[in-house]
């Protein structure tokens, strides 16, 4: 199975990300690469940090931290069409940057499309937009990877015909049908019948409502032109730091920075202690024992 090489770096202007945080960013994707997103959706990644976007080695997609984003879109393509994903800087970045790869895990070209019943009840088959974190983006759905908040997202029978008890529709279980969006949260698809866009959209109110995107033009891939509707990056960005699963897991990475740095003063003291010791030293400079005098060699 190929490996997807992700490149976690930031472009923010005045220094907002220094490269312990980004490192530990970059760390926490990686776990919730592997050990959450991988096993459901069989797809293998690794997600690594560097300090500037010169560092970034050929054939990795970069996940670029700025300090905002213009056109509000995450996802876009290079002059290769490969892609790479901006997110929009705030101080629970760490959820936006989940986000972006995650969908970018998903669907790393922006047009990949599963067919199935339209959640509209005035039409009948529809083609989904595969993005896995959309439906259940909001803050609230999301979980701490190493004491950093990251994103839920769906699993693959997230698009099942029916739904069954017992079966897991996103990771946190949070989403609980086929084909449904939660509080905070959206799903796009294209009506078969008229090659229309639509999507129902939770953002406000007490229930999920409709629009219509109409027929998408342009030379970029669909979740572009999407994301530049919907604008998620600038509105996780703006959400995030004031909602209440944000506030603990900043108490959470306080904890886990006082466990990470008392760890590392016990290693520390070790190699000191090994330092003082000199094992290795002594077994190179130990004289050999002299043979008793008096004794013939048999």
């Amino acid at each position: 199975m190929l490996i997807n090489q992700l490149a976690l770096v930031s472009e923010t202007k005045i220094n907002k990300i220094n490269p312990s945080q980004i490192n530990r960013v970059a760390a926490a994707l990686q776990k919730q690469a592997t050990r959450d997103f991988a096993p459901l959706w069989q797809v293998n990644a690794t997600v690594d940090a560097f300090d500037r976007l010169e560092d970034v080695p050929v054939g990795y997609w970069p996940l670029i931290v700025v300090d905002d984003v213009p056109d509000a879109a995450g996802y876009h393509t290079d002059e290769n069409g490969q892609p790479f994903s901006l997110i929009e800087f705030s101080d629970s970045w760490s959820m936006t940057a989940s986000h972006e790869m995650l969908e970018m895990l998903a669907d790393p070209f922006g047009n990949r499309l599963v067919s199935g019943k339209s959640p509209h009840p005035e039409q009948g088959q529809a083609r989904f937009l595969v993005e896995v974190a959309d439906p259940s983006e909001a803050e609230e759905f999301g979980y701490t990877v190493n004491g950093l908040l990251v994103s839920d997202f769906f699993t693959p029978h997230f698009y099942d015909p029916v739904t069954v008890p017992g079966t897991r529709y996103s990771f946190g279980g949070h989403i609980t049908a086929p084909r449904t969006i939660l509080r905070g949260g959206y799903i796009s698809f294209e009506d078969s019948a008229t090659g229309e866009w639509w999507q129902q959209t939770w953002f406000e109110g007490k229930e999920p409502t409709f629009r219509g995107l109409g027929r998408l033009s342009g030379s970029g891939s669909i979740r572009e032109a999407i994301d530049a509707q919907t604008k998620t990056v600038s509105r996780l960005a703006a959400s995030g730091p004031s909602s209440k699963p944000y506030l603990a897991a900043r108490t959470l990475t306080a904890r886990v920075k006082e466990s990470t740095g008392a760890r590392a003063d016990v290693w520390r003291a070790q190699i000191e202690r090994l330092k003082g010791a000199n094992p290795a030293a002594n077994a190179f400079t130990a004289k050999p024992k002299a043979k008793p005098k008096g004794k013939k060699a048999k």
